[in-house]
């Protein structure tokens, strides 16, 4: 009876530490740096991927820090500094995160190959695969890149060490080819980063709310003064003053400039709200109308 007792508490413990969970811890990992290049340069004036890796993780982890509320975000470097791979791992490891996301970027001896790849260790790691699938899917039908899918080690004929020791669901993302001249213009490029960086985040977020809908990503940051929430459905790059799909919200859509040193110089909010509840049930109709991008903010 006592050892029944024991195994119950235990159990009731592991279950009410998983309730209780209020955030997610992710690790975004800028591949190579320091004396460690990564694929070099082919083409002048392109960057090397070491570079890239950087710019393009720190853009994704700007726009989950602003756009997601209660995920911990950690890098393993911010700088152009050299850490291995047992480090890498070991970081990782001991952050006790939830998920990682690896940023690199590929090369061939056939100039002629491009297109994004996402590794994971296999397909028995479940969460890795959905993730790593989001994530292609969005470079496919949203990024308009060409996808050339998800690989595991079986497609690679070997093992890749961040995958294979690290405790978490991780995914390594190969955002596309240095050694095909358009596609590293294109990754050189901010608008290129942006929508590279744009595009892991949405997958990011569709695949953390399937997988922790109790949490909820949408809480904005506790703010001095009055409370009024909003509703981004869209950025852009040139004013539109008016959209067809602007009236089916049925609430006045504001155009904001942003002072930022993003591609995108214009948000649109739709309607003002005083409860999150009449928001986020404005955000849910945006969503069925032509904006899945759609969230709350909170704003003062």
């Amino acid at each position: 009876r006592m050892k029944w007792f024991f195994f119950l508490c235990v159990c009731c413990i592991g279950i009410n530490t998983y309730a209780q969970k209020s955030k997610v811890v992710l690790v975004i990992d800028p591949g190579h740096g320091g004396k460690d290049h990564g694929h070099l340069a082919h083409f002048k004036n392109n960057k090397p991927e070491k570079t890239l890796n950087l710019e393009i993780a720190q853009k994704l982890g700007k726009y989950i820090t602003e756009n997601l509320s209660n995920v911990e975000v950690h890098f393993t470097r911010q700088t152009d500094t050299y850490s291995s791979l047992d480090a890498r791992v070991e970081f990782m490891n001991n952050m006790k995160a939830d998920y990682v996301i690896s940023i690199h970027c590929n090369g061939s001896a056939n100039p002629k190959v491009y297109g994004t790849e996402t590794h994971i260790h296999d397909f028995k790691s479940k969460k890795s695969y959905h993730l790593a699938r989001e994530i292609e899917q969005q470079f496919k039908q949203r990024a308009a890149r060409h996808s050339r899918g998800i690989k595991d080690g079986k497609d690679r004929g070997h093992s890749i060490q961040l995958l294979k020791y690290t405790e978490m669901p991780t995914v390594l993302v190969e955002c596309g080819f240095l050694s095909n001249q358009a596609e590293a213009n294109y990754l050189s490029s901010v608008y290129g980063q942006e929508i590279i960086a744009s595009a892991i985040f949405r997958a990011f977020r569709t695949f953390v709310k399937k997988q922790h809908p109790a949490i909820d990503f949408e809480a904005a940051k506790p703010k001095l003064g009055e409370k009024v929430y909003r509703v981004q459905i869209m950025s852009s790059i040139e004013l539109i003053k008016k959209d067809p799909s602007f009236t089916k919200l049925g609430v006045p859509v504001e155009a904001v400039e942003v002072n930022s040193q993003s591609m995108y110089k214009y948000k649109y909010y739709a309607g003002s709200f005083s409860t999150k509840k009449e928001a986020s049930e404005m955000a849910e109709k945006a969503r069925k109308n032509g904006f899945p991008d759609a969230f709350v903010v909170l704003l003062e």
